[in-house]
């Protein structure tokens, strides 16, 4: 078990690495010149000059790169005689561990630097901002998607060829089929504007907002519903179609039909054998699902103004503020990896005869 732990965290260190120097190649080295991005039209040259200093944009390209991965690594090396983009008012926000000729080590969390376009903002406080919102945002979907789609796999495979499964098959595939954004634009003018008076749901809104007085912030659970719905409806025709087809398949096993003979209810059959062993697919399925959610959001929390790290993603895309777009990529990244070790070890729970390797 130890091995197979250590393994995974040395494969996650490798495809980090990659997603990394990927992110790297990709924004670093586009054409323009991110310190006018961040000073726009009235810039001088002294000003430019003291930002790209300030981030070390007038280095070369190979030290450019080992900075970004000194700045992201949790251990990482610092000149002290230096003054570059890696330090917050002289250092990094973590634990000096030493200091040989004149280079200080330190362990510390990633710094994701700070904002082109939120002069002085840390990257991770705009992260960490906005990321409790989509997680809260695809926890919701993804318990929609679950609960709703296993009900439904399940009617439909008791049903199966009949017209309750053919109406189930028809939703099913027509809900895969529909685009995120273009469900999002139709539910928010359907139930928060024309059926507004009767649902008494918004076309957007977050989960925090304004009180009517300007006086703090009320928590609006309301404002959740529309685009938890929207988010979980591709998902939910997946899950609904695996589970039927897997349950199908489990069906027909022999220990099945020995279940039968012992006199179990169809009922009771699915409950003590089919349905957890139906399950592996499906968990495939919500893992990735809910990994992509995160990535997903971004059309949707825009349409429906959530404050998310998708609609984030947007605003950074539009202002080209690269440094919240890498440091979200990463952080996407990051949750497939641990979303994908999540999932080996529950299979392995779900089926004793599956090995860890």
């Amino acid at each position: 078990m130890i091995s197979y732990v250590l393994k995974k965290i040395g494969y996650a260190i490798l495809t980090l690495y990659g997603v990394v120097t990927i992110i790297f190649l990709l924004f670093y080295l586009l054409p323009g010149d991110p310190a006018q991005m961040m000073l726009g039209q009235n810039e001088s040259e002294e000003q430019l000059a003291n930002v790209r200093a300030k981030y070390g944009l007038d280095q070369s390209v190979g030290t450019q790169y080992l900075y970004f991965l000194n700045d992201l690594s949790p251990v990482s090396f610092h000149s002290e005689e230096a003054d570059h983009f890696t330090y917050d008012d002289g250092q990094y926000t973590g634990i000096e561990l030493f200091t040989i000729r004149a280079i200080a080590t330190y362990v510390k969390w990633p710094y994701l630097r700070e904002s082109f376009q939120k002069t002085g903002k840390k990257v991770s406080y705009i992260i960490a901002e906005t990321l409790p919102n989509t997680l809260i945002l695809a926890i919701a979907a993804i318990s929609i998607a679950l609960v709703l789609g296993l009900f439904l796999g399940v009617v439909s495979a008791l049903y199966n060829n009949s017209w309750i499964d053919q109406i189930i098959q028809l939703v099913s595939t027509m809900g895969m089929s529909i685009p995120s954004f273009f469900s999002a634009i139709i539910f928010a003018f359907i139930f928060g504007y024309v059926l507004h008076e009767y649902t008494g749901l918004k076309m957007s809104g977050s989960l925090y907002e304004m009180d009517d007085y300007g006086e703090g912030m009320q928590l609006q659970w309301r404002n959740l519903i529309l685009p938890a719905v929207v988010l979980g409806i591709r998902p939910l025709a997946v899950i609904s179609q695996l589970m039927r087809n897997s349950l199908l398949e489990v069906m027909g096993q022999e220990y099945i039909t020995t279940a039968y003979a012992k006199g179990l209810t169809t009922l009771q059959v699915i409950k003590r054998h089919a349905f957890k062993n139906a399950l592996n697919p499906v968990i495939t399925a919500v893992s990735g699902w809910f990994a992509s959610l995160l990535a997903g959001a971004v059309f949707v929390e825009y349409i429906f103004n959530w404050n998310g790290i998708g609609k984030e993603i947007v605003e950074a895309l539009n202002t080209q503020d690269l440094p919240v777009i890498t440091g979200a990529v990463l952080i996407i990244a990051t949750s497939f990896i641990l979303i994908n070790v999540l999932v080996d070890l529950i299979y392995v729970w779900l089926d004793p005869r599956v090995k860890l390797e």
